[in-house]
């Protein structure tokens, strides 16, 4: 077992020591370097483009890959996390919302972790937007099992324009720009937007860089107060949040920026 996946695991409680030599953190840095199949993170950077420069100086950086595209053939199942964003996605569609368009939603995870209790609204239009090599998997996978009448993809944001409810589940923290300054050009915003695992930090802005195991991708962590404003310029008011209390998040040996769970949201535009 390597040292970042000890880190991890809580084991030898390394990640509260206050000093840590030299050798030990660059046995960590080649740990997570050489990591295949954990979900791993490592350092704090001040900007976007500074995560950018550490993941492609680590491999391969970017979700934009076959390898990637496929990590999720799989993760069709309900997390525990899940049922509040399923509970205000229900409630939209009970309300009679029925576009949605699924922000990062890789081969439409969440669409086949819900299908059951969304069969109930056959006219649904679910619209996952991701990179292209994901954005091409899942449309091949879709066909397969028989879904393209309900569920379809793209690669480019600007198409959720029109669409009733915004869904973002765990990606808020891979896109460069934040949710607010990307919907500040629509003309046609989402009436509501649900954001469930969001890297939610109480105090700190920052960055990181997350190991998948195919690539390593700059990772973007907010604090509520800078997601909320962002999102009430342009008209939204918050309706509720959560935590997702089983999604820590541990940059080793920097347990000031590592988080004891994510966070969901659920915001409402306001009429003018």
């Amino acid at each position: 077992m390597g040292l970042i996946e000890r880190l991890h695991r809580g084991v030898d409680g390394l990640a509260d020591q206050p000093i840590v030599g030299p050798m030990v953190r660059r046995q960590a840095l080649e740990d997570f370097i050489a990591n295949r199949d954990q979900n791993l993170f490592h350092g704090v950077y001040g900007s976007w483009d500074e995560a950018v420069r550490a993941a492609e100086g680590h491999g391969r950086a970017g979700y934009d890959n076959s390898d990637s595209a496929q990590l999720y053939n799989h993760r069709t199942r309900m997390d525990p996390h899940d049922y509040p964003s399923l509970y205000w996605l229900t409630r939209s569609l009970g309300e009679g919302m029925r576009g949605v368009f699924d922000v990062g939603g890789a081969i439409g995870i969440k669409f086949m972790a819900f299908r059951e209790p969304l069969s109930a609204w056959p006219d649904l239009d679910w619209c996952v937007q991701d990179v292209p090599a994901m954005v091409v998997h899942g449309r091949q996978l879709a066909q397969e099992r028989g879904d393209q009448g309900r569920l379809r993809f793209t690669d480019r944001f600007d198409d959720g324009q029109g669409l009733d409810v915004l869904f973002a589940s765990g990606v808020l923290q891979y896109l460069p720009q934040t949710l607010g300054e990307m919907l500040s050009g629509w003309q046609r915003l989402p009436k509501r937007i649900v954001i469930n695992t969001a890297a939610i930090h109480p105090q700190h802005a920052f960055f990181t860089v997350n190991s998948l195991g195919t690539a390593f991708c700059p990772y973007r962590v907010q604090t509520q107060a800078s997601l909320v404003r962002g999102l009430s310029a342009l008209g939204y008011k918050l309706r509720e949040s959560w935590i997702n209390p089983d999604k820590p998040l541990l940059i080793p040996f920097d347990p000031e920026h590592s988080l004891r769970h994510y966070s969901g949201f659920c915001l409402d535009l306001q009429p003018r």
